[in-house]
C-alpha cells in the first residue's frame, strides 16, 4: 500500500499540505464566499479576501474541535467534575477514574481536531509569508489571527499530552519525532508574542477575535503552566505577574473587566461581553451550535445526556455564597409527571432536588445547562457563546503568580479582592471590608479562588496537574454513596443506595498518569512519536 495513503490522522491532519479548509461563516450565518475558494493554496495570497477566507477556514477548524466536550475530555479528571456511572460516556468515566485507555476515542478526537486547525494555521502563515498587501494593518491583524490559532491549539494540547511533534510547515515529514515539553512551551510562546505584536489593541468584533490583550492573558496562562509541573520553570511565575498586569493595566482598551453580575455570564443574550477574553462564537440556526452545553448536564430520569455533573464533595466544600447559586442547579422545576424540567419555574407542577434524582444524585451546573429560562437543556445545542478564557482567569493569575514571584503588590491584592467582592454579588470595585483580604498567602488564596470561580468551566484539572496536586484532590473527593434504581413487584421505580460512590477512581493518582496517551494509530504510522 502507497506509505501515504495509510496516513490516517495526525498524517493527512497535520503533515500534508492544506487541501481542504471549510469556509463556513464562523461568525454568523452571512459569509457567501464559495467554498471551493477555500481549497486553494496560494503563494502568495493575491488580495484581503483570500487572506480571510485562510484565516476563517483556520478558525473553523479550531471551532470545530473545541464546539463540544470531546477536546475538554481530560478535564473530567479534574475534583469538579463527573460524569454517569454507566450509559455511553465510557470515555469521559475514563478520564474520571483516572484510568485512561489507548484506544479512547475523545483523546483521538482531541489529537485529530487540534492538529487539523494547526494544520490550517500553517498553511495561512506559509501563505501569507510572502504576501505584501496594500492593507497592511488588516493583514496584520489576519496574520497575527493565524498565530494565534496555532499557539491556542498548541497550548491545549500539551495540557493533555505531556509531549508533543512541533509542525510549523506544511511540508510533508515522515520521520516526525516528539520535541520536548519545554521545547513546546517556546514555540507557543513564540506564536502568542507574534500574535500580541500583530494584532490590534481592541477589535471590534468584540471576544470572538482575540486581540493583543487577548494574546498577553493567553501568554500569562501559558507562564504560569511552564512555572509547574513537570517543567516546574518557576521563573515563569515573575513573566506570568508581568504579562497578567500589562492586560490589567490596559484592560479598558483590549475592552475587558469583570461583568457586574456573575448570573449573566451564562445566559444566552448575556455571555458575549467584556469578560470574555476569547470567546468561542456559536450560531445554532445555522448548523454550528454550541455542544458543551445544555441537556448534557441534565440526569436522565429528566430528559438529559447526563454528560456533565457536579462532584459531591467540591459542592458541599463550596464557600455559600452568590457565586454558589449562580454555578449550580441544586433544584429543578419539573412537570406532572415529574420526568422533565420546565423553563418556567412558575409553570412547574413541582420541585425536584438532586437528592431525589432517580438515576444518579449529583448536582447539576447551571453554567451548563443555563438558566431554565433560556432553555437551553431542552437541546443538545445551542447559540450560547464559549469562554475560552474569562477576565477574572486574569485577575486570579496575576495575584497567585505575584505570590508565587515574591513580587506581591497592594494591585495584587485589589485583583484577588475583585474577583471575591463579586462572588458575594457586591459591587466589584467598591472595598468592603466584610470579604477583602490584604494579608496571608495570596498564591494560596488566588489558587483556591480560581477553584471555586471557574468550577465546571473544564479548567480545573489543568490547575490540579501544574501544582501537583490530583491525589490530594481526589482521594477523597465523594463523602455520599450515588443512589440507583431498582423496581418493586410493581414495577415502580424505587431510589436504592448503591455500595460505592459513583465513578470511583481506578487508576493512579501519581504524576505516572497526569498525561493522556499518544492515539495508537499515530504511534503505528509514525513512530518517532514513541518518545526519545
Amino acid at each position: 500500500m502507497n506509505r501515504i495513503n495509510n496516513y490516517k490522522s495526525l498524517k493527512l491532519l497535520l503533515l500534508l499540505p492544506a487541501m481542504a479548509v471549510l469556509s463556513l461563516a464562523f461568525y454568523g450565518c452571512d459569509l457567501d464566499e464559495d467554498p471551493a475558494r477555500s481549497q486553494l493554496a496560494v503563494l502568495p495570497y493575491e488580495n484581503l479576501a483570500e487572506l480571510e477566507l485562510g484565516v476563517t477556514g483556520a478558525y473553523d477548524r479550531m471551532w470545530a474541535a473545541l464546539r463540544m466536550t470531546t477536546a475538554w475530555a481530560s478535564a473530567w479528571g479534574g475534583d469538579d467534575l463527573t460524569t454517569h456511572r454507566a450509559s455511553n460516556k465510557a470515555d469521559f468515566r475514563e478520564y474520571d477514574k483516572r484510568s485512561v485507555t489507548t484506544g479512547n476515542a475523545r483523546t483521538q478526537g482531541t489529537w485529530n481536531g487540534l492538529f487539523s486547525a494547526i494544520r490550517a494555521a500553517n498553511t495561512v502563515l506559509e501563505n501569507a509569508a510572502e504576501t505584501n498587501l496594500p492593507e497592511q494593518a488588516e493583514q496584520d491583524r489576519l496574520v497575527g489571527e493565524a498565530f494565534f490559532i496555532r499557539a491556542y491549539c498548541y497550548h491545549h494540547l500539551i495540557r493533555v499530552f505531556e509531549e508533543l511533534p512541533i509542525i510549523t510547515s506544511t511540508t510533508p515529514d515522515f520521520e516526525i519525532t516528539l520535541a520536548t515539553r519545554e521545547e513546546v512551551f517556546s514555540q507557543i510562546e513564540s506564536d502568542y508574542q507574534s500574535a500580541e505584536s500583530m494584532l490590534p489593541v481592541s477589535s471590534n468584533l468584540g471576544a470572538t477575535r482575540p486581540n493583543s490583550g487577548s494574546a498577553k492573558a493567553f501568554l500569562a496562562r501559558l507562564y504560569m503552566d511552564w512555572a509547574g509541573y513537570p517543567t516546574n520553570d518557576t521563573g515563569k511565575y515573575t513573566e506570568a505577574a508581568s504579562m497578567a498586569k500589562q492586560v490589567i493595566d490596559n484592560a479598558s482598551s483590549h475592552g475587558f473587566a469583570l461583568v457586574p453580575d456573575m448570573a449573566t455570564l451564562y445566559t444566552l443574550a448575556g455571555a458575549a461581553n467584556t469578560e470574555g477574553v476569547y470567546t468561542l462564537s456559536h450560531c445554532q440556526p445555522c448548523g454550528r451550535g454550541n455542544r458543551k452545553t445544555g441537556k448534557l448536564g441534565l440526569p436522565g430520569d429528566l430528559g438529559g445526556w447526563q454528560e456533565s455533573f457536579a462532584e459531591i464533595r467540591f459542592f458541599e466544600d463550596m464557600p455559600e455564597n452568590y457565586r454558589k447559586e449562580v454555578t449550580y442547579h441544586t433544584d429543578v422545576p419539573v412537570n406532572a409527571a415529574g420526568n422533565r424540567a420546565v423553563a418556567n419555574p412558575a409553570d412547574a407542577a413541582s420541585i425536584l432536588s438532586w437528592t431525589e434524582f432517580k438515576d444518579q444524585q449529583n448536582p447539576i451546573f447551571a453554567k451548563i445547562t443555563g438558566p431554565w429560562e433560556d432553555d437551553i437543556f431542552n437541546g443538545f445545542q445551542n447559540s450560547r457563546a464559549d469562554y475560552i478564557m474569562r477576565y477574572a482567569e486574569v485577575l486570579l493569575i496575576y495575584a497567585e503568580a505575584s505570590g508565587r514571584s515574591s513580587s506581591v503588590t497592594d494591585d495584587a491584592w485589589e485583583a484577588l479582592n475583585m474577583v471575591r467582592r463579586r462572588s458575594e454579588g457586591l459591587p466589584v470595585r467598591q472595598a468592603d471590608a466584610s470579604v477583602d483580604l490584604t494579608s496571608g498567602d495570596i498564591a494560596e488564596l488566588a489558587y483556591t479562588e480560581k477553584k471555586w470561580e471557574l468550577a465546571g468551566e473544564y479548567q480545573r484539572w489543568y490547575d490540579l496537574v501544574r501544582m501537583q496536586r490530583v491525589d490530594e484532590a481526589l482521594s477523597d473527593r465523594n463523602p455520599r454513596v450515588s443512589i440507583g434504581t431498582v423496581f418493586d413487584a410493581d414495577g415502580n421505580a424505587v431510589p436504592t443506595p448503591l455500595t460505592e460512590a459513583s465513578n470511583p477512581i481506578t487508576g493512579s493518582l501519581g504524576t505516572d498518569n497526569y498525561f493522556a496517551p499518544i492515539p495508537p494509530d499515530e504511534l503505528e504510522q509514525l513512530p518517532g512519536l514513541m518518545g526519545n
